[in-house]
């Protein structure tokens, strides 16, 4: 299940208990590092070569070495999600953080390697003539977050390894540090990966963990996104534009990329950033929607775009952001709008099924910080008029306007309504009402105060809207002027379809806004790599 946004209550005394635990962890974490630099000093103390006959074995590279001093071939390292049983007894090379340090006595250490939110546990042990008791000390003495490079052999263990993903070990032969941390971190990789739940059930047992909340996690979010998690989350974004633009160049459509400064507004109203162009009013672009619509006018015939959308609204929920990744897409229609409906349908049922059957490692990784259930599809995806969907709210108890916008609570609703009727959490609502739609949208032949649009839903949340254009332009600054929108700024627009425009259509998606609803996320600044919404501009 989705989980839901926290309440300023909830906020608030999750805030206290945890700057009560912030405050426990910091004095663990200080004796920690005292211990470690305690442990280094020792080590260091130690490593003389005189002293040690094995001190080539390990210790901190030269920055002359990291500085492309030679070119060798990649090919002989591993990466830490590749290893396996089947490598049993096999040399390898791996590069990875210092995620813990575990030391056994002084002849024996336990060093997890973290790299892509795969860890492996390493194996330190002092042996003649391979490994001395000074690489054990400096090995301890190692800061966590560091970068090492591990040289050793690959051993499959008796029993489960609780504390790593790979069911290997590595007895280690060579270690060396490439990249050191400070010894004391902002936040703690341990603390930002854990779920709610484990913090709940420690508190239950009488012991308070560290709880990072959303504005620590995103002031330090070069760390934050280290966790398992957020690796997850992102390598999802990445394939689901992936599979955007694959699918899409498969269906004959030509990718392009328009200007993000504007004239005038792209979408109307009062959200959009202004701004000065070299003596002219200018603005960041809302949407492609214009140069898209510009591009079909132009002979493309299927055009899509992937790239930063800017919008200036005060929203601070949980869905909106002031700068977000839209995936844009237009096309020429033959007779019917629905064939823009037939491609989202073909588009993201292909998408969901490409997640669920290549990202399972992902989805786990999410789903063991952030529970939730496996999104509910068609293979068909289900469509409903608007009159169909208000109908559907009256009956389920919902006083709604018919001829208005569905605010938040009514989409969740309809959303419940839905999967209750039809067991499905995507599904596509058209026939809007004209006059909540944008200017550039087609009236429906029918019934003017209808239009031939419509908006996408997963889990009882908008992500999708789209319709058929108004490409006539006489009738297109009509519609501009009744919106409020000066008709100057947008004169080379509406004079790209005085030169024969072909009927066409198109929708945009909201990127964060996907993987955020596929993934049951209860924010979108969890899908936002460096989240930018009215009260965030860094880092």
């Amino acid at each position: 299940m989705s989980a839901s946004s926290e309440t300023p209550m909830d906020e608030s005394l999750s805030a206290g208990v945890s700057k009560k635990a912030a405050k426990k962890e910091a004095a663990k974490q200080e004796k920690l590092r005292r211990r470690q630099e305690a442990a280094a000093e020792v080590a260091i103390s130690s490593l003389d070569v005189e002293d040690d006959p094995l001190s080539a074995n390990y210790g901190d590279v030269p920055l002359s070495n990291l500085q492309s001093k030679e070119a060798k071939n990649i090919e002989n390292w591993t990466q830490v999600g590749s290893l396996t049983g089947e490598l049993k007894d096999k040399y390898v090379l791996l590069r990875g953080r210092v995620q813990t340090i575990r030391a056994v006595a002084k002849k024996m250490a336990f060093l997890v390697v973290r790299e892509k939110g795969f860890t492996v546990q390493c194996v330190v042990s002092e042996q003649p003539e391979l490994v001395s008791r000074q690489m054990v000390k400096y090995v301890v003495g190692l800061s966590r977050e560091s970068i090492v490079d591990v040289e050793g052999v690959v051993s499959v263990p008796n029993v489960a390894i609780k504390g790593a993903t790979q069911q290997v070990e590595i007895q280690v032969r060579k270690v060396y540090c490439i990249s050191k941390a400070m010894p004391t971190l902002p936040i703690n990789i341990e603390d930002a990966a854990r779920s709610e739940a484990e913090i709940e059930k420690a508190l239950l047992a009488g012991e308070q963990l560290v709880r990072v909340n959303q504005d620590t996690r995103l002031n330090y979010r070069v760390l934050d996104i280290r966790t398992p998690a957020n690796q997850g989350i992102f390598r999802i974004q990445c394939q689901v534009g992936a599979i955007f633009r694959q699918f899409l160049l498969s269906e004959g459509f030509v990718e392009i990329h328009t200007p993000k400064l504007i004239g005038g507004s792209s979408e109307g109203g009062a959200s959009v950033f202004r701004l000065d162009y070299k003596g002219q009013p200018a603005c960041l672009a809302q949407s492609p929607q214009l140069h898209k619509q510009m591009a079909i006018c132009g002979d493309f015939g299927r055009v899509f775009e992937i790239g930063p959308v800017f919008r200036a609204e005060d929203s601070y929920t949980h869905r909106h952001l002031c700068e977000f990744t839209g995936l844009d897409v237009e096309m020429e229609i033959k007779t019917h709008y629905s064939e823009v409906m037939n491609i989202v349908d073909r588009l993201f049922v292909k998408m969901f099924d490409s997640l669920n059957e290549n990202c399972k490692k992902e989805l786990e990784a999410i789903d063991r910080q952030y529970p939730f259930e496996p999104l509910k599809y068609l293979r068909n995806t289900l469509r409903l008029t608007f009159e169909e969907g208000i109908q559907m709210l009256k009956d389920g108890g919902v006083e709604i306007d018919p001829l208005g916008d569905l605010n938040t609570e009514a989409e969740r609703k309809l959303g419940q309504l839905v999967l209750e009727k039809y067991g499905t959490e995507f599904y596509i609502l058209h026939r809007y009402p004209l006059a909540v739609r944008p200017f550039y949208t087609m009236p429906c032949y029918d019934n003017p105060t209808y239009s031939n649009s419509f908006d996408v839903f997963i889990r009882g949340e908008e992500i999708i809207s789209g319709a058929q254009r108004v490409h006539v332009p006489e009738f297109l600054a009509e519609r501009a002027q009744a919106c409020g929108i000066d008709v100057k700024t947008i004169e080379t627009y509406i004079d790209s379809f005085r030169y024969g425009a072909p009927p066409h259509g198109g929708f945009g998606v909201g990127l964060e806004r996907v993987v955020m609803l596929f993934c049951g996320l209860n924010n979108i600044r969890k899908t936002s790599l460096f989240p930018r919404d009215p009260q965030r501009i860094a880092p």
